[in-house]
């Protein structure tokens, strides 16, 4: 087990444990903390992967855009910070049983096939490929997306105004 093992079963297992506490958790500013470990952890496996435009792209839009905006709206609204949030759990016994199953299959099937033992090498970046193929094959296209989300800021904006 090499290094590249090591950091990605660290990364899965930051995942995965705060995704639980994100839905196990009963206040809501602790459950946006824990998504943000989560979406870093989720960042961390693309980059194992050689994704790193996909990994950039989930810092930049989840963690930056969307969980920020969660934050800040619980924390700008005072009277919501301490408040629970209500589950509704009724049916947990028998979830825990079929999670446990199904996670005993899961770790049935890996232990008796070949997928642990591939290929640790790092993959390459895959962005310089990706940059070329935007600024050259699809240049019409990334320009007009550009121009499609100018209009879209500017009418919400004006919207807001209102």
């Amino acid at each position: 087990m090499g290094i590249y093992d090591l950091i990605f079963y660290l990364f899965a297992a930051v995942t995965v444990l705060s995704a639980f506490f994100v839905v196990t958790t009963r206040n809501i500013v602790r459950a946006a903390f824990f998504l943000l470990f989560t979406f870093f952890g989720v960042a961390g496996i693309y980059v194992l992967l050689g994704a790193d435009f996909v990994a950039i792209v989930q810092l930049i839009v989840y963690v930056g855009g969307i969980l920020i905006l969660l934050i800040f709206g619980v924390m700008i609204t005072n009277k919501i910070t301490n408040v629970d949030i209500k589950t509704g759990t009724i049916h947990t016994l028998p979830a825990a049983i079929a999670v446990g199953l199904f996670t005993g299959i899961v770790g049935a099937v890996i232990l008796n096939t070949d997928w642990f033992q591939v290929d640790t090498k790092m993959p390459a970046s895959t962005l310089s490929t990706l940059g070329n193929m935007l600024l050259n094959e699809y240049v019409l296209v990334f320009e007009l997306l550009g121009i499609l989300l100018l209009v879209a800021l500017i009418g919400a904006a004006s919207m807001a105004r209102k």
